[in-house]
């Protein structure tokens, strides 16, 4: 009787033992299986922040490619590269030697995106300043086709003389589209899509004869469809209507005056692609005229 009883406790004791193995086991999976879903989580939300970081750094690359008049191989290049990358992000498995392998080509190609855009922004400085060396060039030509002008007009009447010879000129008349940052910064584009402005630049030339004071020109700006664009108000001149975008208003001093001004883009579209024509007038006189194109 008493060995039975002997049997029974070591059963219930070993049944015990069971038990609390079964359950040591159980806590200790369970505490394995979530520490995997914690470290699977933590590398998912790292490997979206990569991923994150790479898509920036491919915009700033499309935006510094569309600026530039001349496609620069070398950005082009590495935005591929940047592309490749993120494709084979995507399908990579969530590991740590693999996350740390991305995050170092990402630091490697944000020290290449520094280089290649830091020497973009002083081609584009330098082609800025070839423009305005011809712009200097051209205004030069302008005076002294003036100068030769009122040579050859002294054998007219004097009062006609005087009176040609005093109207104001414009020379180095040009427009382009602009891309206008939040800063106020403005870079040039061809894109009709990316502008945010039309800009038209013009130099009222040194004339000596003309009086001097407030002033005002009338700026035509026509776009592709033949719509004058901005204010498109309209002032008559004897017989003549004129439609004008804008009324260009100056202090003038008799010397050369370098005048830019913008035409905002339209509340509910953007501007058309194609080729725009810009007039300048004085009163009812066409003084000088250019063209300019936006893709």
């Amino acid at each position: 009787m008493e060995g039975s009883q002997n049997s029974n406790t070591g059963l219930k004791v070993g049944l015990g033992i069971l038990v609390v193995l079964f359950l040591g086991t159980a806590f200790y999976t369970s505490k394995l299986y979530s520490e995997k879903q914690e470290n699977e989580k933590t590398l998912m939300s790292e490997k979206q922040q990569v991923m994150s970081d790479l898509n920036n750094m491919a915009k700033d690359y499309d935006e510094a490619i569309a600026e530039s008049d001349v496609k620069n191989q070398d950005l082009v290049m590495a935005r591929a590269r940047i592309q490749g990358l993120m494709d084979s992000l995507k399908v990579s498995q969530n590991s740590v030697g693999n996350l740390w392998s991305y995050k170092k080509k990402y630091m490697a190609m944000q020290e290449e995106m520094d280089v290649l855009l830091t020497e973009n922004d002083r081609l584009k400085g330098e082609n800025q300043y070839l423009a305005t060396s011809l712009d200097s060039t051209q205004i030069q030509l302008a005076e002294r086709t003036m100068f030769t002008d009122s040579l050859l007009v002294q054998n007219t009447q004097l009062t006609t003389v005087v009176k040609d010879a005093a109207a104001l000129q414009t020379v180095g008349l040009l427009g382009m589209g602009v891309i206008e940052r939040s800063s106020g910064k403005q870079i040039p584009t061809e894109r009709a899509k990316r502008s945010d402005k039309i800009k038209v630049c013009f130099t009222v030339a040194k004339n000596m004869l003309a009086e001097g004071g407030d002033k005002e020109l009338y700026v035509q700006v026509i776009d592709p469809k033949n719509n004058v664009l901005g204010a498109n108000a309209q002032i008559a001149f004897d017989d003549q209507v004129l439609n004008y975008s804008l009324i260009s208003r100056f202090n003038y001093e008799n010397r050369n005056l370098n005048i830019c001004e913008y035409i905002n883009e339209l509340e509910d579209s953007n501007f058309e692609k194609g080729r725009y024509k810009i007039n300048v007038f004085n009163d009812k006189a066409l003084i000088s005229s250019s063209e300019f194109e936006l893709k």
